[in-house]
Parts: structure tokens; C-alpha cells; sequence
């Protein structure tokens, strides 16, 4: 590398995040590296810097550009969000999203080459910086991910993705990437044409510098099907057709962003201005919805559940597992999947044989391979004795639901345990209190709450319980956070927050399924606040035997009853929803089978506020009672760990945004129609409740 060159080549300018380098071809190698921090966000100051490289590129010339990153995680993770943030509450997106395009197309139309060496998580803005390159290339590991997940956000990609992407890959793919928002691997993105070669990571640049030299053109099949896919009749006969697929997912009333993106694509020409220009003022429209405000605060309260136990060493290599129903068994599968060697115990080993299977299944899944499957399953070992719990960092216990059960196995558990490993429960309605009665070392036992599906549901509850050490539970965390989970303390009492506040909602759709609302309009209401299933169809799924069990333990609790001649008949029939074929619906193929109700069925008018409010009521019971530490944490559990309409931001935040006092008088209303259940629990006086987040402060 000649650096003096490059010096030269940009005299006068003084760069912080960019570092240049000229070697004697005279190609040129841009590394990004955002000054103070772990991650490459293009924020105001890292385009700022871009810009003025364009410009002094433009002029001087070279024989070709590469642009790389220097952080170890990746090539940009896209936006600085924060600094989105502050834009839309100042009004100004619009402005800086076309001087992010303006940017960019200046780098696309620079008249020597260019390639993007892409490493690690290259998303949302830095796919487009790369989108605006001639050619793309990346490295060939399971560590490269490319994608552009606006529509998580609420918004579309509004730096040329829009514009680009389907015409250089076709429609179909394009749009399929975008509305979804899924991250490709390297070897999917070449499948795509989104990058011209694959290389070894420690072979990226001089690669790279290689396809400067030899540039190499997309094969002729795929030019011609982005060329046809993009032609005006393509666009206006596909974008009905896509417009339905994605209305048969989401709807646009609660989620614009992926029909606004459809819409731009329909209208986009030949001409990369005006492609532009639709994009830029269809994100700007969409920054100020509350779709996209609720989406971005969730975002940041993702990232810092993400990181909580931050900074502190879990010191968990092996994990014992007691109890191979499906919970224990997708337990001990995950950690086995992340890496930890894991023991799986039960009463006999035709108990843990079919939680075997079910793990070779879940690694079939996620690993490809059958070296790697294989590696997966040696670190996962059925134990019928026991022996792993005397070497085990971590005991989980996930047997049945029974108080007596639980503090017995615990009586033959801690006497084998290591000094300093930690005991632990799945239990999500006993308190944690009471299973820790009879123990010698209660400062070492929580709860560690996970959700089925297993390898599906991004939160972990870790229940603190009083006499529990601050660094145990710290640990645990950590241990949640390297299983690529969400992990939230909570308190341990009965439900935790999750089931604590999930109940009621629960128990009042079976009362309304007592009272003959059917079940397809219970799920089509709750569907329609946006919930991601309706309460019928989730009391099928979870299993009505642990609907009835749940129920039984938190119902007292909360000072309410399991509505009669629902659940009872059928579990007495054997018949507990989908794992029986049949519950409150029957199932065919894994699918609910719902009649559709008579045309003169009748719709109680209040339906949506008697199901969804006893949700909202008890969350705001559950800050009044410190379940969680803010409201901020509470609406990130509830959104985790039920699916609670995520476009409504949580259940504090929907309070917020409909008014405390309104939700509360609606909540009096009810309970003068139907019943004291419904009267407003305690905590509708606090503050929190009334407190408008910033999203940003959320992280």
C-alpha cells in the first residue's frame, strides 16, 4: 500500500471514521471504522466524511475504489437509529434521507469501478452503500449476513434500496428481501445476484481488488429477468399481486410500511431520480407514524435486553436439564445448539429418547450438515442418573407443575450441586419464594423462565426471588443472553409478568366462548387490535390441560375464576386442543378448523375492550407492584413474550396513547356492565403511565 499516495490524493481533508489507502495500481481502498464504536451506524458524521471522499474521487480519478469495514462485527449495521430518531422528532427526515441518496448516487456514478467487501452484518444503510457499488463481494462464512430490515422499523429502506435492489436482482427477489426484511447469507446473496463472488475472509480485500481488475458481469439469465420483472406492465400486473399476498399477513391499517414499499416500487420508472424521489418522501410519511415510532422504541428496548448482564462472565459450560417433557428438552437442545455441553435427566430413558429425537430435528434445522449435526448431538447426553448435576454450572429443573414435586427433587439436587453452581426453575405460577423454602443455599436459586417454542421465542424470564444474590442473578442473565435470548428479571411471584398478565385476557376469552361468542370471532377480534393469534386458537395451541393448570395456580392469585364448562368436558374427553387434534377447534394438519359463524351471529359491542383490557389492567397492576423495574421493560416483556401487537408498542404504551384516563373509564364502564373483575387494579395513579418515552432513551 502506498499511503502517501492516498494522502495526496485527499490533501486538505481531514477524515475520523474513514481511513484511505492507494496501492501502486493505483486502486483505492476506503475502511470504514465509526470512531467510538463496537458497530459501523452511518450516521451524519460518517456520510458527512463519505461525501467529501466522493467529491475528491470524482476529481482525481483512480483506477478503482474498495470499500471495507474494519470492525470485527461487520461491514455497517445501517443507520445511526438514534440520530433517525431525532430527525423525525425535528421534522427533518425527509432532508436527510435525500442527502444520504445524494450521496450515495455520486458514489454510483463515479466513473472508475467499485466493489463492496462485505464481512459480518451488513444491513439496511450499509447494504445500500454497497447497493450504490459497481460489484459486491463476500466473505464465504456463516458470520455474513445481508438484508435490509426496514419494515421492522416501520419504514422502507430510503437510501436507494428501493430503487436498486430490484433492478439488479428482479423484482420478485427485491421485494421478497424488503417486505420481509430477512437477512441473507453469503452463499443465498450470491444464489440472488445481490453479490458477484464469495471469498475466504482473510482473502476479502485482496479479492476484492482482484474483481476491480476483472470485473464480473451478473449471468445474462438474471439481467434479463430484473430488466422484465421491472418493465412498467411487470410492475402494475405484480404489485396487486403482492399487495394481497402481504395483506394476508399484516394489514395496512397497522402496518403501512410494506404496502407504502410496494406502492413506490409500482410507481418507480426507468429514471433513478425519480425512483429516488418516491422513496425519499414515502419514508419521510412514514417516519411520523405511530406505527414506526412504537416499532423503533421496540427496537431499542431489544438491544437493551440484549445486553443485559452485560460485563459480567456467566461462567456456565455445562448445564444440567431435569425433566424431558417438551419444555426440559428444548432447553437442553437450545443450549446444546449454542454450544454448551448439556445433561438431560429423567425417570427413564424412554423418556429422554423422543427428547433426543426432537433435538436432532431442531439441529437438522439450523445446521445443515452432518458433521455439525453430529458435533450438536454429542454435547447433548441423556443422564437417567443424574451424574451431570455434581459437574453442572447450572441445574434447570422443568418438571410438572407441582410446589411438593419441585422442593423434593431440590432436597436430592443441592447436596450433589458445586459450590458455586446455580439452581434454577422453569416455573412460571409458583412463587419462587416458596419453592425456595426449604433450601441451604437460597442465594443461589431463580427462576429461568423460557417459552414454547423454544427455538422460537426470543424472551427469557429470569425470576429473582428475595433472598437471591444481585451477582447470581447477573450471571443468569448473561447465560440467557448467550443463548441468543432476551432475558428480563422479573419478580417471582405467581405468572412472573408474562402469564401474570396473559392470564386474565385468557380466562375472559374462554368466559366469552362460555357465553357463545364463537371462537372464530374471539380470534378475529383480538386479531383485529393486533394480536398475532386470536386467544381461542393460543388456548388450543398451548394445550388446554396447561390452560386448566396455569389457571388454577393464578386465577386466586388475581382474584379470579376459571369460567365453568369450558375446559372441563373436553379435558375429561381427552380432547386438549391441537397436540389431541382437537380442543376448542378441531385440527387438520396442524391448522384450527373454524366454522364460519351465521351472517345474524351476534357481536357483543364491547367484545374487543372485555378481551384485550383485562390484559392492559393487569400490566398496570403489575408496575404498581415492581414485577419489573420500568414500564419501558414491562412493555418489551409483554410485547417478547406474548406477541402483543407490536405495533401498538406494549401495553403502557398503548395506555399512553389512547389516554390513561380514557382506558381507565372504559375499565369502570365494563365493570358496571359485567362484573368487579373488571374494576381498575391498583397503580392507574402513576406517573409512569403518563410519561411519553423518547424512543431513543429506551436504549
Amino acid at each position: 500500500m502506498l499511503k502517501a499516495d492516498a494522502d495526496a490524493m485527499f490533501e486538505g481533508l481531514r477524515f475520523i471514521h474513514w481511513k484511505a489507502e492507494q496501492d501502486a495500481d493505483g486502486l483505492v481502498t476506503l475502511t470504514l471504522d465509526r470512531a467510538d464504536s463496537r458497530v459501523n451506524a452511518l450516521s451524519r458524521a460518517v456520510l458527512e466524511e463519505l461525501e467529501q471522499i466522493v467529491e475528491r474521487l470524482a476529481i482525481e480519478q483512480p483506477a478503482g475504489v474498495v470499500i471495507a469495514s474494519a470492525k470485527p462485527s461487520g461491514f455497517a449495521v445501517g443507520a445511526d437509529i438514534h440520530e433517525f430518531v431525532a430527525y423525525a422528532r425535528e421534522g427533518s427526515v425527509l432532508e436527510n434521507i435525500e442527502r444520504g441518496q445524494r450521496i450515495f448516487e455520486a458514489l454510483a456514478r463515479l466513473p472508475c469501478p467499485t466493489v463492496a467487501a462485505l464481512h459480518g452484518l451488513c444491513l439496511g444503510g450499509g447494504t445500500e452503500l454497497a447497493l450504490a457499488c459497481g460489484q459486491r463481494i463476500a466473505a464465504d462464512d456463516e458470520a455474513t449476513r445481508i438484508g435490509l430490515p426496514e419494515v421492522k422499523l416501520g419504514i422502507h429502506p430510503g437510501w436507494g434500496g428501493t430503487a436498486r435492489l430490484p433492478r439488479l436482482i428482479g423484482a420478485p427477489d427485491a421485494l421478497a428481501l424488503m417486505l420481509t426484511g430477512k437477512a441473507l447469507s453469503a452463499r443465498a446473496a450470491l444464489a440472488t445476484g445481490l453479490v458477484h463472488r464469495l471469498a475466504p475472509r482473510g482473502d476479502l480485500l485482496a479479492e476484492a481488488r482482484a474483481l476491480l481488475r476483472h470485473p464480473q458481469p451478473l449471468p445474462a439469465g438474471r439481467r434479463a429477468r430484473a430488466l422484465l420483472t421491472n418493465a412498467w406492465p411487470a410492475r402494475q400486473i405484480l404489485a396487486p399481486l403482492v399487495r394481497r399476498r402481504t395483506a394476508a399477513k399484516v394489514r395496512p391499517e397497522h402496518y403501512p410500511a410494506p404496502f407504502a414499499l410496494i406502492e413506490v416500487w409500482r410507481r418507480g420508472g426507468g429514471d433513478i431520480e425519480q425512483r429516488l424521489a418516491l422513496e425519499a418522501r414515502s419514508v419521510a410519511r412514514l417516519a411520523a407514524t405511530p406505527t414506526a415510532r412504537n416499532l423503533i422504541r421496540l427496537f431499542f428496548l431489544q438491544e437493551r435486553l440484549k445486553h443485559q448482564g452485560e460485563g459480567t462472565a456467566h461462567g456456565i459450560a455445562r448445564l444440567h436439564v431435569v425433566g424431558a417433557g417438551v419444555m426440559g428438552a428444548d432447553i437442553a437442545a437450545w443450549a446444546a445448539l449454542k454450544g454448551f455441553q448439556v445433561t438431560l435427566q429423567d425417570r427413564e430413558a424412554a423418556l429422554v429418547s423422543p427428547a433426543l429425537a426432537r433435538a436432532r430435528a431442531l439441529f437438522a434445522s439450523k445446521l445443515g450438515s452432518e458433521r455439525r449435526i453430529e458435533e450438536a448431538m454429542g454435547r447433548l447426553q441423556a443422564d437417567v442418573e443424574g451424574h451431570g448435576i455434581a459437574t453442572a454450572d447450572l441445574v434447570i429443573e422443568a418438571i410438572v407443575e407441582d410446589a411438593e414435586a419441585k422442593r423434593a427433587l431440590y432436597a436430592q439436587i443441592e447436596p450433589r450441586l458445586k459450590p458455586e453452581a446455580i439452581l434454577a426453575s422453569n416455573t412460571s405460577g409458583l412463587p419462587l419464594e416458596l419453592l425456595a423454602r426449604d433450601l441451604a443455599a437460597p442465594q443461589r436459586f431463580l427462576g429461568l423462565h423460557f417459552f414454547n417454542p423454544v427455538a422460537r421465542m426470543p424472551l427469557v424470564e429470569v425470576g429473582r426471588q428475595p433472598r437471591l444474590d444481585g451477582p447470581v442473578e447477573k450471571r443468569a442473565l448473561a447465560f440467557a443472553a448467550a443463548l441468543g435470548k432476551l432475558p428480563l428479571a422479573v419478580a417471582g411471584t405467581p405468572g412472573l409478568l408474562v402469564n401474570r398478565v396473559l392470564m386474565p385476557y385468557l380466562l375472559e376469552a374462554l368466559r366469552l366462548y362460555g357465553e357463545g361468542v364463537p371462537g372464530p370471532l374471539l380470534d378475529r377480534a383480538a386479531r383485529d387490535f393486533g394480536m398475532p393469534m386470536g386467544p381461542i386458537e393460543l388456548a388450543d395451541t398451548v394445550g388446554l390441560d396447561v390452560c386448566a393448570a396455569v389457571g388454577r395456580e393464578l386465577a386466586p392469585f388475581l382474584g379470579l375464576e376459571l369460567p365453568a364448562g369450558v375446559l372441563e368436558p373436553r379435558l375429561a374427553a381427552g380432547k386438549r386442543g391441537r397436540k389431541d387434534g382437537e380442543g376448542l377447534y378441531v385440527w387438520q394438519d396442524g391448522r384450527p378448523q373454524k366454522p364460519k359463524p351465521a351472517d345474524d351471529t351476534p357481536m357483543p359491542e364491547d367484545l374487543a375492550d372485555r378481551l384485550l383490557l383485562p390484559l392492559v389492567n393487569e400490566a398496570v397492576a403489575c408496575l404498581a407492584d415492581g414485577v419489573v423495574d420500568d414500564a419501558d421493560l414491562l412493555d418489551a416483556g409483554v410485547v417478547f413474550g406474548t406477541g402483543f401487537a407490536p405495533f401498538r408498542g406494549g401495553p403502557i404504551q398503548y395506555l399512553r396513547e389512547e389516554g390513561v384516563e380514557v382506558v381507565h373509564a372504559r375499565l369502570e364502564r365494563l365493570a358496571r356492565r359485567h362484573g368487579e373483575r373488571f374494576k381498575p387494579r391498583r397503580g392507574w395513579d402513576l406517573a409512569a403511565l403518563r410519561e411519553a418515552p423518547d424512543a431513543a432513551s429506551a436504549s
